[in-house]
C-alpha cells in the first residue's frame, strides 16, 4: 500500500472513531473536564488544529494556527472538514511536501491520542461511547465525513 493510501485510511479511521466519540454527546459534555485542565471542547478544537497543521505541512507550508473553540457542533464540523481537506489533498496525487512518516508520528498520531481522551472523558462524564471491535469496523478510505457506518460488532 502506498504511503498516501495508508495515510488516507488513517484519516478514515480518525473519522470513524471521532464520530463514535462525538455522537450522542450531551449539550454540557463540551464543558466537561475531569481535572486535567482541558475541556472536551478544547481537546476537540485541538484535533482540528492538528488536522489543519497536517494539511499545511503536506502542502509544504507548515503553518500552526490554533483556533479559539467555537462550540461543540462547529468543532465537530471543523474536525470533519479538516479530515476532508487533508484526504482530498492526498487523493489528488499532488506531491506530498512532508515526510509521510513524520505526518503519521506527529499530528495524526496526536489526533488519534486525543480522540482516545475524548472517549475516556465520555466515560468519566457518565455517558460512555459504545464499546466496539474496531478491527471489524466498516472503515473505508475516503469516507471522512460525519456519515459513518454503524458499529459492526459492538461489545
Amino acid at each position: 500500500m502506498a504511503e498516501p493510501d495508508l495515510l488516507r485510511h488513517l484519516l478514515a479511521t480518525l473519522a470513524y472513531r471521532g464520530a463514535r466519540c462525538c455522537e450522542g454527546a450531551s449539550a454540557d459534555f463540551q464543558d466537561f473536564d475531569s481535572g486535567g485542565g482541558r475541556t472536551a471542547l478544547v481537546i476537540l478544537a485541538h484535533v482540528g488544529d492538528l488536522l489543519e497543521w497536517a494539511l499545511s505541512m503536506a502542502q509544504g507550508q507548515s503553518r500552526w494556527q490554533p483556533a479559539t473553540p467555537s462550540g461543540w457542533e462547529p468543532e465537530v464540523a471543523r474536525f470533519h472538514a479538516g479530515l476532508e481537506g487533508l484526504d482530498r489533498f492526498l487523493a489528488s496525487g499532488a506531491p506530498l511536501q512532508a515526510d509521510p512518516l513524520r505526518l503519521l508520528q506527529g499530528p495524526l498520531a496526536d489526533a488519534l491520542t486525543h480522540l482516545g481522551q475524548l472517549a475516556m472523558l465520555r466515560r468519566q462524564a457518565g455517558a460512555p461511547c459504545a464499546r466496539e471491535n474496531f478491527f471489524l469496523a466498516d472503515v473505508q478510505t475516503g469516507r471522512v465525513g460525519r456519515d459513518q457506518a454503524p458499529a459492526r460488532k459492538p461489545f
